[in-house]
């Protein structure tokens, strides 16, 4: 591969903002692995977000640019599993298999998208130094003729529609809306655009928590939820405290600790069939490999509201933040019912297809 551009590249990143810029370019915030796609000819290379290679788990992904993209070129964009309308990030997460048989029949099963948003090379040019607006339009062009399962991200500089989207987008699994400036280069590893994520509160029981790295002070809190069947299902983690605040968490605590696991709704975590019918604490993945993942049990008995962005199946999708402690509320209270459901809305709508 002799590309202007060569991996490993950093993709340029966004930080988080309240409220919708004004002046920028919108685009939608997708919901996938972030990807720098290398091609040379029939060399194709998909770099991951760290820098390692994601080429041999979408093998029909590489068919695909091999068909649909410029003979030469650098694209930065998202790979997406997209079904029944909308994104799907958890059978994403199953193609990460160290078994090539499992990938060729994930690849047959549920086939995966790239939606390009930016193009740092084509033939022998680097564009990294071209301002966003420059890029985006080698980029339309050089797309022009793709098609399924390779498409441009659809874009707007109207404030308006901007907002539009990201009312209407949340329906179908996207994660916001990420704003960037015309006339700002291309600047890979550095936080130089703006993202956009939705917010919500719920209330929460505390059923536990995993101590920080540094000691036995709080690293997370671990929520839950009730079901429809009344059981208390593992919905997340509440974290990113102070070491102070971590202290005092520690403390306020220690009178719910327990160790009667007979007697908690996660008692059964370190037994693996159970996670197979309810979810718990300390389930084992490919991504957390040898990561300690045991925890301090606490009495369900507190309740806390925290914020999140969207849900991903029955859990919260990202980390939640602490809001506040809710003493006027019962944790037999606390369920899925009081969860916010956005509209649906059909990716093909998006994309444009």
């Amino acid at each position: 591969m002799d590309l202007p551009v060569m991996p490993p590249v950093a993709p340029m990143l966004a930080k988080s903002v309240a409220k919708i810029p004004p002046g920028m370019q919108y685009e939608a915030k997708w919901d996938g692995f972030r990807s720098i796609v290398f091609r040379d000819g029939d060399e194709v290379e998909l770099g991951s977000r760290t820098g390692k290679p994601l080429t041999r788990y979408f093998p029909e992904l590489v068919e695909a640019l091999r068909r649909e993209t410029p003979g030469r070129c650098v694209l930065d964009g998202e790979i997406v599993i997209a079904r029944d309308g909308r994104l799907r990030f958890e059978e994403l997460l199953e193609r990460i298999h160290p078994a090539a048989s499992r990938v060729r029949l994930l690849a047959e099963r549920t086939p995966a998208s790239f939606v390009a948003f930016d193009l740092l090379a084509l033939g022998d040019e680097a564009l990294l130094d071209r301002p966003l607006d420059a890029r985006r339009r080698a980029l339309e062009t050089a797309l022009a003729a793709a098609a399924d399962p390779v498409f441009t991200a659809p874009t707007t500089t109207d404030r308006d529609l901007a907002h539009s989207w990201f009312a209407q987008y949340e329906g179908a699994g996207l994660d916001g809306i990420v704003a960037k400036p015309l006339d700002q280069p291309y600047r890979p590893g550095e936080r130089a655009m703006y993202k956009i994520k939705h917010e919500r509160t719920a209330d929460c029981v505390v059923a536990g928590y995993r101590e920080h790295k540094s000691g036995p002070v709080i690293g997370s809190l671990l929520l839950g939820l009730h079901d429809a069947e009344g059981r208390l299902q593992h919905v997340g983690v509440c974290a990113a405290f102070s070491m102070a605040r971590r202290r005092e968490l520690a403390e306020e605590l220690a009178p719910l600790r327990t160790t009667d696991l007979a007697a908690h709704p996660w008692g059964a975590w370190a037994d693996e069939a159970a996670h197979a019918d309810a979810r718990l604490p300390g389930a084992t993945s490919r991504w957390t490999g040898g990561k300690d993942l045991s925890w301090v049990p606490l009495r369900p008995e507190r309740v806390v509201e925290v914020a999140y962005d969207h849900m991903e199946g029955t859990r919260f999708r990202h980390t939640a933040q602490f809001r506040r402690w809710r003493p006027d509320r019962t944790p037999d209270s606390c369920t899925y019912a009081q969860l916010e459901e956005p509209v649906s809305y059909d990716l093909a709508q998006v994309l444009g297809s």
